[in-house]
């Protein structure tokens, strides 16, 4: 991989807090950060070069999440602010893109739904059995814990569940709205539509999402390479090409060669 300029590793130190002064301490500085980002992973580290809650809480750039993290201060403290800001429901969490535990901030939802969700009339064709079973119970429910939905779809095998599950968080059908402890531990779930309302309803072409993404994910980085939003997000290549060509008509990113873009603020 190209190595980046030390000023756009240092506007990611600031951008991703990956500076000590700028270490994340409680849940409001989560949603700050997701605000001002756009969107960031959640329990991840240095490896998948993206910010992420764990890195801000680390407050330096070669965080590496230990192998035994019940027992690690930043991991441990990573996952209950985690959960807080699951509770206060100002911004959106879920497993979306490629499996990742992700936060939106609202201004977000709408884009990463023209692009990875489905739509209702498109359920039966797009959604699996299982996935479907779950949705009619939330929609009847519109909150359970897991356990209970569970039960409550008839399903044998906990994997069943969990697959389902996951298969809906990375469609933006559901959501975790609360992580319970006592008596066991549980996530509560509801539905996307229900938590984010207006943000769901907000319906956006998928070509001006796409660019929208683009813009969100130059202004996050600085800068971004060949092939990179591509590799990121499993867009085609002559997908990311446009969407970074719009950028630069407007004004917004510099082309620097062949798939390397600039913010232009940074000059």
């Amino acid at each position: 991989m190209r190595e980046l300029p030390a000023e756009i590793e240092q506007y990611r130190d600031r951008k991703w807090h990956r500076e000590e002064s700028l270490r994340v301490e409680t849940a409001a500085d989560v949603e700050g950060m997701v605000e001002d980002l756009g969107f960031c992973l959640g329990l991840t580290d240095v490896r998948k070069d993206l910010p992420s809650v764990y890195i801000a809480v680390c407050g330096r750039r070669d965080a590496h999440m230990p192998r035994n993290v019940q027992k690690d201060y930043e991991a441990s403290k990573a996952w209950v602010l985690k959960d807080e800001v699951i509770a206060r429901g100002k911004v959106y969490y879920g497993k979306l893109v490629k499996g990742n535990s992700m936060f939106l901030a609202p201004r977000m939802i709408s884009v990463f739904n023209a692009i990875w969700g489905v739509s209702k009339k498109a359920e039966k064709d797009e959604l699996s059995e299982n996935g479907r079973k779950v949705l009619k119970v939330l929609r009847k429910e519109w909150d359970m814990s897991t356990s209970d939905l569970r039960e409550a779809c008839g399903f044998a095998v906990k994997a069943d569940l969990t697959k389902a599950i996951d298969e809906l968080q990375k469609k933006m059908k559901v959501v975790p709205q609360e992580v319970l402890y006592v008596p066991k531990f549980t996530y509560v779930w509801t539905l996307a539509e229900a938590r984010f309302p207006e943000e769901m309803a907000t319906k956006m072409p998928r070509d001006d999402a796409v660019r929208e993404l683009a813009r969100c994910y130059l202004q996050m980085c600085g800068m971004t390479l060949l092939g990179e939003l591509s590799r990121k997000f499993g867009f085609y290549r002559w997908e990311s090409g446009r969407a970074n060509h719009q950028l630069v008509d407007e004004g917004f990113a510099e082309r620097l060669g062949t798939g390397i873009y600039r913010l232009n603020t940074m000059q």
